[in-house]
């Protein structure tokens, strides 16, 4: 099961090809791809248009949900930010600390998320 992060699903989402949205697409066909509640939120937050809003909210809600503010994961958040704080890296997006915080998936990275720093440490 992979999650993918929500920078590769505006990717798939705006008709972009790279190595992560084929290996995204290849995935959805194999029922292999979960969803956070948090990417959830961000994806759907981004969508002005109601037509497209309605398919895509139906699209997503097929595919398998996985709470990623469950028990305990508020502070084990605020323990990785501080964490990375005291060492000079400061992340700006709560979701990005909550991503970052995951228990071990597959997670599918834009290339230029602040949570690649995180996983270092």
């Amino acid at each position: 099961m992979i999650l993918v992060d929500t920078s590769v699903w505006i990717d798939y989402f705006n008709g972009a090809t790279n190595p992560h949205t084929d290996l995204l697409d290849a995935s959805i066909v194999q029922g292999s791809v979960a969803i956070g509640d948090l990417i959830f939120l961000e994806i759907m937050q981004g969508i002005r248009n109601d037509k497209q809003y309605r398919q895509t909210k139906q699209s997503l809600l097929a595919l398998d949900q996985y709470e990623m503010f469950g028990k305990n994961m508020a502070a084990k958040c605020a323990d990785n930010y501080r964490a990375l704080r005291k060492r000079g890296i400061t992340i700006r997006k709560t979701a990005d600390v909550i991503i970052a915080t995951l228990p071990p998936l597959l997670i599918i990275l834009g290339l230029s998320q602040p949570s690649e720093k995180h996983n270092r440490y």
